[in-house]
């Protein structure tokens, strides 16, 4: 007797569809070592933008990343970020939603957003250089992404 298979009970979608789904996916997120390397390239067409609280920021952040709690984006708040660049946002974790209620303000305010995939857990996780205090930082000189074999 041939045994069922349980991954396929839902058979996959054609190649073309895939294709497409997996394309718009990446439009929607972009992840730490993707990230890593704009930063310390110094990509100007992005900004990295905090949604956690002030305190969760100055205890630790990404460099160069701003701080804007998602609670506090209001139109009339969200009119000091510049609406040509790219918003990146995150929060924790992926246990956490803060980087998408962020995003979604941003996009209903007219502007252009990604999430990180999996915060700032997967940041740390993969090496990544963090900051301290109120202000956003500098990518470290000599901090290149770590290579992470994708």
């Amino acid at each position: 007797m041939k045994p069922t298979s349980v991954v396929l009970t839902f058979p996959p979608p054609s190649p073309g569809q895939s294709e497409n789904w997996l394309r718009e996916k990446l439009a929607y997120y972009a992840d730490a070592w993707d990230v890593a390397t704009d930063l310390a390239n110094h990509v100007a067409e992005i900004v990295v933008v905090d949604v956690r609280s002030p305190e969760q920021y100055q205890a630790g952040h990404i460099c160069g990343a701003i701080s804007f709690p998602h609670r506090l984006m209001t139109s009339e708040s969200l009119a000091q970020l510049d609406r040509e660049k790219v918003c990146i946002t995150y929060c924790d974790g992926i246990g956490c939603n803060g980087s998408t209620k962020g995003a979604l303000k941003l996009a209903e305010a007219g502007f252009k957003v990604k999430e990180l995939i999996g915060g700032l857990d997967f940041w740390l996780r993969d090496g990544h250089p963090v900051t301290q205090g109120k202000e956003a930082g500098e990518w470290p000189l000599q901090a290149r992404p770590h290579e992470c074999g994708c």
